[in-house]
């Protein structure tokens, strides 16, 4: 089958590689019919991210039907419709049990680089280096789904695939960060990116009832897109002090709740920007954590902080200092997507969300590497670059 492959740094090449198997009687494979970029797979095309090998199959947010099953799949049959989690649980274990499916105990079969990096393992994800299991991505024409029973969810009649596939994961991340990050009624809402999870952070702050949300990012399309689609106020952070602005427009407390979708690339202006960049290139430091540092400032004493961009390492100039005596809580995961996906597609139903919109660029599998360039560069508005494998 043909597959998108990461080759080395900033180089990736469409391969035919094997296709997939059942190795698990819990197994299923399906037939990806939409795939789509995502921010953390620029920090793998960076190199930023450890134990990626060349010929890897990259790809983690997708849709597709269900071609075959293992003998004890329960929940699943051939034919289905179903939008795939990025994060694999196993279902069983202590974590997710507890609804921390990206904690799971088991889907990770390698579980030394994690333990090494963070003292702890985490679960399998797909496509996203060995560090994480191993497991081939989703931008190739065939996939396997271990623990299929827990991890795909059956998408109702009526809902697009396109509407769809961003249940997968961009859906379910922003909303964790609001969810987690302690979103309620009447809060002010400050989200540092306009890509696609931050967007959908945004819309899920205002549907868990905040007063206001206020999403930050410097490129003109992003921040009208959100502006339109989401509803949220927006600011340029190139134009301004954006602590400054968020206190000026925050009656001088600063946001209740702080949300960082960025990652460990992220950018600014001034000193820091030049600070960082050089610390990373030389990795001196592996994260560039400006939007972090950036939230815990801005936010109000007793608020909190959700880090719902990817690091993998450490960070310099971390503000220990004003997390500490501001009071704030600090909180981050990879996504807990199987707690969300069902409640998300209802309300994708029903219209409350919309995420379709986010897909700015439709192209075909053999076009992957030119779609992950412009999303890189941002180039013509792409915000996501969706792969459909038979077209």
């Amino acid at each position: 089958m043909k597959a998108l492959c990461w080759q080395g740094v900033n180089e990736l090449s469409v391969e035919q590689v094997p296709d997939p198997a059942i190795l698990n009687a819990q197994d299923a494979i399906v037939k990806v019919t939409a795939s789509t970029t995502c921010g953390s797979d620029l920090h793998l095309l960076g190199g930023y991210i450890p134990a990626m090998r060349a010929g890897d199959v990259i790809g983690h947010e997708f849709i597709g039907e269900i071609v075959d099953v293992g003998p004890e799949v329960n929940n699943h049959r051939v034919g289905d419709r179903v939008v795939v989690c990025s994060i694999i649980g196993c279902g069983r274990c202590w974590a997710c049990r507890h609804d921390q499916w990206s904690l799971c105990e088991n889907s990770n079969p390698k579980p030394g680089v994690t333990d090494l990096m963070w003292g702890g393992t985490t679960a399998g994800i797909f496509g996203y280096s060995h560090a994480m299991g191993g497991f081939r991505g989703s931008h190739a024409e065939y996939i396997r789904v271990p623990f299929v029973d827990y991890n795909a969810f059956t998408v109702p009649e009526g809902i697009s695939d396109l509407d769809a596939l961003f249940a997968s994961d961009a859906a379910p991340t922003g909303w964790m960060g609001a969810e987690l990050g302690g979103v309620k009624p009447g809060d002010v809402v400050a989200v540092w990116g306009c890509g696609g999870v931050g967007q959908m952070a945004a819309r899920a702050a205002m549907l868990l009832g905040a007063e206001r949300v206020i999403a930050i990012d410097r490129y003109p399309e992003r921040l009208a897109m959100t502006a339109r689609h989401v509803g949220c106020e927006v600011i340029d952070y190139t134009s301004t002090d954006v602590t400054a602005e968020l206190r000026e427009r925050t009656g001088g407390r600063g946001p209740d709740v702080c949300v960082e979708a960025v990652g460990m690339e992220a950018d600014s202006t001034g000193i820091q920007r030049v600070y960082d960049g050089i610390k990373q290139q030389l990795r001196l430091e592996q994260d560039r954590p400006i939007a972090v540092r950036e939230a815990i400032h801005a936010c109000r004493k007793g608020g909190s902080v959700f880090v719902l961009g990817v690091f993998a390492g450490f960070v310099d100039k971390f503000p220990l200092g004003a997390l500490m005596n501001k009071g704030l809580t600090l909180r981050g995961a990879q996504q807990h997507g199987q707690r969300y996906i069902p409640k998300l597609l209802d309300r994708i139903a029903k219209g409350d969300l919309k995420t379709s919109y986010l897909a700015t660029h439709t192209m075909t599998l053999d076009e992957g590497p030119r779609g992950y360039d412009m999303f890189k560069h941002k180039k013509d508005g792409c915000v996501r670059a969706v792969f459909r494998p038979w077209a």
